[in-house]
């Protein structure tokens, strides 16, 4: 059964607490590891906290990747949602671990999107293609 994304759910603990704690670093790997996915880049934003912490989103014309660190905890929550079979977010989870330091790390693994049964399906029921990627979702 094809589902039409995949969505990753990263806890990286002991991380370097002054990278996951700088704005410019943290999006410029974040853009990186969407370009080691093989996404395309569209947009990003990233806002940093008083006293410290950074939140950060890069929009993928295949969904999206997001940051939010607590640096006082070593830790960052991470999410990439990819559609379509050319991105691979694994390789961005790869890159963002060895970029942050982490130490340890915690991967859930989601399909999201994925079609019931024909036979459960509701009447009327249509399937059309991703604008973004352009898949078909059959």
């Amino acid at each position: 059964m094809k589902a039409l994304g995949i969505h990753l759910l990263i806890e990286l603990w002991s991380c370097n607490r002054k990278k996951i704690d700088t704005l410019d670093y943290l999006e410029n790997i974040m853009v990186k590891a969407a370009e080691v996915a093989g996404a395309t880049v569209l947009k990003s934003a990233f806002q940093d906290f008083n006293p410290q912490g950074v939140s950060g989103v890069v929009v993928i014309a295949e969904s999206h990747l997001t940051i939010h660190t607590w640096p006082e905890h070593g830790y960052a929550a991470v999410d990439i949602f990819t559609c379509g079979t050319t991105v691979d977010p694994w390789k961005a989870t790869n890159f963002l671990r060895n970029e942050l330091e982490a130490g340890d790390i915690q991967v859930r693994d989601f399909q999201r999107g994925v079609f019931p049964a024909e036979e459960c399906r509701p009447q009327n029921y249509e399937l059309t293609q991703h604008v973004a990627c352009g898949n078909s979702h059959c």
